[in-house]
């Protein structure tokens, strides 16, 4: 199982190749703000756990796992991003929040989060009721 650092690396990396269909150690590194070495050593790290394979000067691919990994952790990503602008997070502090909460969340809770997020999707009425709700307790609030 990777760790919550090795997770962010392969999520990027993944993301990264289904965009341009390559991920270079320069564009890993900028989107995830760190340096290039760090990015070689992780990627050097998960090549001996079989993530994905690496050939210095060549690049990086995905094996198998990596890439059936990477794919559950984009969903993972995208489906609490769902889950917070569906509960009326501000836009601004989605990113930062999912960034915070998703490598301290079991598959199962991520799952009854799917549950969830298709419920309210299901049925526009029950988004409405929800915005009702947050909108009278926000009114209570201020």
């Amino acid at each position: 199982m990777p760790t919550p650092s090795m997770e962010d690396y392969i999520e990027q990396i993944y993301i990264l190749i289904e965009e341009k269909g390559y991920a270079r150690v320069s564009d890993i590194a900028e989107n995830l703000s760190v340096h290039p070495s760090s990015v070689t050593k992780m990627v050097q790290k998960l090549d001996q756990e079989k993530y994905l394979i690496y050939e210095k000067y060549r690049g990086l691919v995905l094996t198998p796992a990596g890439k059936k990994i990477g794919k559950r952790l984009v969903f993972r990503h995208d489906l609490l991003e769902q889950l917070l602008k569906l509960i009326g997070v501000k836009d601004e502090n989605i990113y930062r929040d999912v960034e915070g909460i998703e490598h301290h969340l079991s598959w199962d809770a991520i799952d009854r989060i799917g549950d969830l997020v298709q419920y309210f999707e299901e049925d526009s009425k029950r988004v409405e009721e929800l915005k009702a709700v947050q909108k009278r307790n926000q009114e209570e609030q201020d």
